[in-house]
């Protein structure tokens, strides 16, 4: 067997899902990677141009070519919408249900009443529109922050209520909420009154914390993201667990996906970093999965900051190659993206964009790989790679990857 590693450039799709006109007509056109090449004409990528990143974009923008010798396809978005939490579900594997779409105010009632028979004092604050305020440390109600509707934040003071205490929060919430996702986290802060100073509501519906003001992300944060619909149990780290396989978790990936049985790094953002310990997780001896997620790409694209996206690239690319440099034979290689996020479309949230697929072995042979359907083909790919059980979604290409004997001595089946 071997290493194999999945990095995931996050928001770097390669053109708008053909049902972007009906469901989300504000990402009409759409293209992450294409529009950032055209206005920066003479950036290059040599590695990710190897990998086949053009093949995969479908034409040429500014300097970069197809590659001759690239094994690549793109992936499509099974989830609504484009969201980081949801494709990362289904990249391990996860067949995603249809979450609703929905206010705070529209479940209140049952959330109150959930955390009340938990044993949670619980108030109501707002003016006309309301949160739960629970346990004087701990509110309840809208993210302001991601498309309106699709997630509900807990809010914590982790100076007042351990974390521990939060999560179990977050899942009473979660038990009883249809929405996409729930996210419960905290910070120190040196009081309470920050995140009750911080109340905002948006568009007269919605109403909830702003998270960034309230300061619960500059001391002592922790995050647990709760999915509609996921279950751990069928996705790639479980899987692979039953196998005797590792699961190596890097970055943004670690904080959002269930991984107890394997090795995690979450809360980093720094590029170099995640790649520097990607790296020394494939140089260990044995046979691992390492999944990583490089965010700062994301994070310049909700800036739209097309310059700060491309020295994100660049640095991204360097670190391609010193990866590809350590892999042995018979290791694995597949780059990849989650969703688009469009430094240039006009607005500054994700975009619904199908991702390219590369894939490399030493000694690989070139191939076309298609246009997938799902993302969670890359998670059946892995499963195949380490003859562990499928996950509950996705078709694997690995009989698509063959490799000379010197390289690798074909896929592993």
């Amino acid at each position: 067997m071997g290493k194999c590693v999945v990095v995931v450039i996050d928001s770097f799709g390669v053109g708008a899902m053909d049902d972007v006109p009906a469901v989300r007509p504000q990402d009409s056109g759409a293209n992450t990677c294409g529009h950032i090449l055209q206005q920066l004409p003479t950036l290059r990528l040599p590695v990710l141009e190897r990998l086949g990143l053009i093949n995969a974009l479908g034409y040429a923008a500014g300097a970069m070519v197809p590659s001759a010798t690239a094994v690549y396809g793109t992936a499509a978005l099974q989830h609504e919408g484009g969201d980081t939490f949801m494709g990362h579900q289904e990249i391990l594997g996860t067949r995603s249900q249809r979450p609703l779409c929905l206010p705070f105010s529209a479940v209140i009632d049952k959330v109150e009443q959930a955390l009340r028979a938990a044993g949670y004092r619980v108030e109501r604050r707002g003016d006309g529109l309301h949160f739960l305020w629970v346990n004087q440390a701990v509110a309840v109600g809208d993210n302001l922050e991601a498309d309106p509707g699709q997630v509900f934040n807990v809010s914590a003071n982790l100076a007042a209520i351990p974390f521990d205490e939060v999560r179990h929060i977050g899942s009473l919430v979660r038990r009883v909420v249809p929405v996409g996702r729930v996210i419960a986290f905290g910070g120190w802060l040196e009081s309470s009154h920050q995140l009750l100073n911080a109340t905002e509501t948006l568009e007269a519906t919605y109403i909830g914390i702003n998270a960034p003001r309230s300061g619960v992300y500059q001391h002592g944060f922790q995050v647990v993201h709760l999915g509609y619909g996921v279950d751990a149990a069928v996705q790639v780290p479980q899987k692979l667990h039953e196998a005797g396989i590792q699961t190596v978790l890097v970055g943004k990936v670690a904080d959002i996906v269930h991984n107890p049985h394997g090795v995690n790094y979450p809360n980093r953002v720094d590029t170099q970093q995640i790649m520097d310990i990607t790296l020394k997780e494939t140089q260990k001896p044995g046979d691992r999965f390492i999944c990583t997620n490089i965010q700062e790409t994301d994070l310049a694209g909700h800036a739209q900051d097309v310059k700060r996206y491309a020295e994100c690239l660049q640095i991204t690319d360097k670190n391609l190659g010193r990866l590809m440099g350590a892999m042995q034979p018979g290791d694995c290689l597949i780059v990849m993206a989650d969703h688009g996020n469009d430094p240039t479309i006009g607005h500054s949230k994700h975009t619904r964009e199908k991702v390219p697929l590369l894939v490399w072995q030493p000694g690989i042979a070139p191939a076309c790989l298609g246009a997938r359907k799902t993302l969670s083909d890359v998670g059946a790919t892995v499963c195949a790679f380490f003859s562990a059980a499928a996950p509950q979604n996705g078709t694997s290409f690995l009989p698509l990857l063959h490799t000379s004997a010197a390289g690798g001595g074909g896929h592993h089946g």
